[in-house]
């Protein structure tokens, strides 16, 4: 089973991060291809990026097409492009913070997200009500740190989500955290013991339920709004999707 794990942003090192996280939890048997695109933000923090990076989502699940990828896994918690990274594959694509979700829900009748930045908070309430699971989740709390903070001083940080999710604990009366960016996907452990409460984190909820997927065969339905995109012209910079036609 090929899985490729798409990081949106350009950072190398949180590349390899979620790809060593995603390599730790998978299935023996199940090869994580970890990649991110050629060109966009170094971090995903606002709906500009998101825009942006959903570009290289699509360009790089046209790369696993041709690669012959079994499944793929968006690894930014505003899952960007998901919907139209649907469109081009059959295979399952599974964005993280719908992964984390989904789990969360499956464990707790109640759960809180601590993600990096106030701004990014309200992108993840807007994906609960859109996921339909705002009535799951009792608190979205800002960290307030920027993204790049994981990489560059990721002690100071951990100690910020480590403080926000005790908080958490103690305020909103919940069973479970959700850790709110992809950059977090090697941090689970180390919260999880520090909170006293499971904590879901979104890259390895991710590669669970893709292996499911492909195990129980069901891929993307083709009927309806996730078929195939139509062949069309494109200008520009753009050109290069011009007649794009997916494999049937």
């Amino acid at each position: 089973m090929q899985l490729r794990l798409i990081n949106p942003n350009t950072t190398a090192g949180m590349t390899a991060t979620i790809g060593e996280a995603a390599t730790r939890i998978a299935a023996p048997g199940t090869h994580i291809i970890a990649t991110q695109p050629a060109a966009g933000p170094v971090s995903i923090e606002s709906h500009f990026d998101e825009a942006v990076a959903a570009v290289g989502v699509q360009e790089e699940i046209l790369a696993g097409e041709r690669d012959g990828a079994d499944a793929y896994i968006i690894a930014c918690f505003g899952d960007p492009g998901l919907l139209a990274a649907r469109e081009l594959t059959r295979a399952p694509v599974i964005g993280i913070a719908e992964a984390a979700f989904h789990m969360a829900s499956l464990i707790s009748t109640r759960f809180s997200v601590v993600t990096t930045l106030g701004r990014t908070a309200i992108i993840a309430e807007h994906l609960l009500a859109q996921y339909g699971f705002a009535h799951h989740c009792r608190r979205v709390r800002a960290a307030e740190i920027p993204v790049l903070d994981l990489e560059e001083d990721g002690e100071a940080a951990v100690a910020r989500i480590i403080d926000e999710g005790r908080r958490a604990k103690a305020e909103d009366g919940i069973g479970a955290i959700v850790l709110g960016c992809g950059g977090m996907a090697d941090l689970t452990a180390e919260i999880t013991e520090a909170v006293g409460l499971p904590v879901v984190e979104g890259v390895t909820a991710a590669v669970k339920l893709a292996e499911a997927l492909v195990g129980l065969r069901l891929g993307t339905s083709k009927h309806g709004d996730l078929a195939f995109p139509r062949p069309k012209a494109f200008t520009g910079r753009f050109e290069h999707f011009s007649g794009l036609t997916p494999a049937a």
